[in-house]
């Protein structure tokens, strides 16, 4: 019972299967007909209204790292095009030169997608040694730390309501707003992709300060 509320406290918007499956993991011997009686009779198997709670954050100095795959900053923008279909954008950026290291493109970026570019990423450049994050669910979603765990990088996470603490990156935010996506229309995800590159192509000297430099545009889908 008291290994089932645990997991219960811990992750208050899963069902039977997912805490049965935890408890097994955890190496707990108990079959599923067993957990499953003590899940009821703690009406566990009653709806569960409850609130995501944001875990407190210490605040973490922002200081430009020395040397490049120090510490990584992500972040999400989001836009629409001219019929009125929103999309985002999923920003990394390397603290130590500002560099942009992908502008991931597309209507839905979930967890498991933010960790393929950042798989992709490592391959070309190495893996970083932090990551500096907001708190947003597809930074704190269970497969996202999972595989930051297993590749060994930290996770640096914001207060709540301080987006100043990702400075760096919200200061490239508003140079890529305001020179490409306030600056055009759009009618499709290829668009955006392609005025981006056109935009570095045809004016690298606008964009240096930006750092448009490495961008990754990976295949993704509509």
């Amino acid at each position: 019972m008291t290994a089932l509320l645990a997991v219960v406290e811990k992750r208050t918007r899963w069902g039977f299967w997912k805490c049965f499956d935890r408890l097994r993991l955890d190496g707990q011997p108990w079959n599923h007909k067993r957990v499953h009686r003590v899940y009821c009779a703690l009406r566990l198997n009653l709806p569960r209204r409850t609130k995501r709670r944001v875990p407190t954050r210490l605040r973490q100095p922002l200081v430009a790292p020395t040397t490049l795959n120090s510490i990584w900053a992500l972040d999400f923008m989001q836009d629409a095009l001219y019929g009125g279909r929103p999309f985002r954008t999923l920003n990394i950026l390397d603290e130590a030169n500002r560099e942009a290291l992908a502008i991931e493109i597309g209507t839905s970026i979930p967890a498991a997608r933010v960790v393929r570019v950042l798989e992709q990423l490592i391959l070309l450049h190495g893996r970083p040694a932090a990551l500096r994050l907001d708190n947003g669910p597809e930074f704190t979603a269970e497969c996202f730390t999972a595989w930051c765990d297993a590749q060994g990088i930290a996770r640096l996470y914001i207060q709540p309501g301080k987006p100043d603490q990702n400075a760096f990156i919200e200061r490239f935010n508003r140079s890529y707003r305001e020179e490409v996506l306030d600056a055009h229309l759009f009618d499709s995800l290829d668009q955006v992709r392609g005025m981006l590159n056109l935009a570095r192509s045809s004016n690298p000297a606008a964009y240096e300060r930006a750092n448009y430099l490495h961008v990754l545009h990976s295949w993704s889908p509509h």
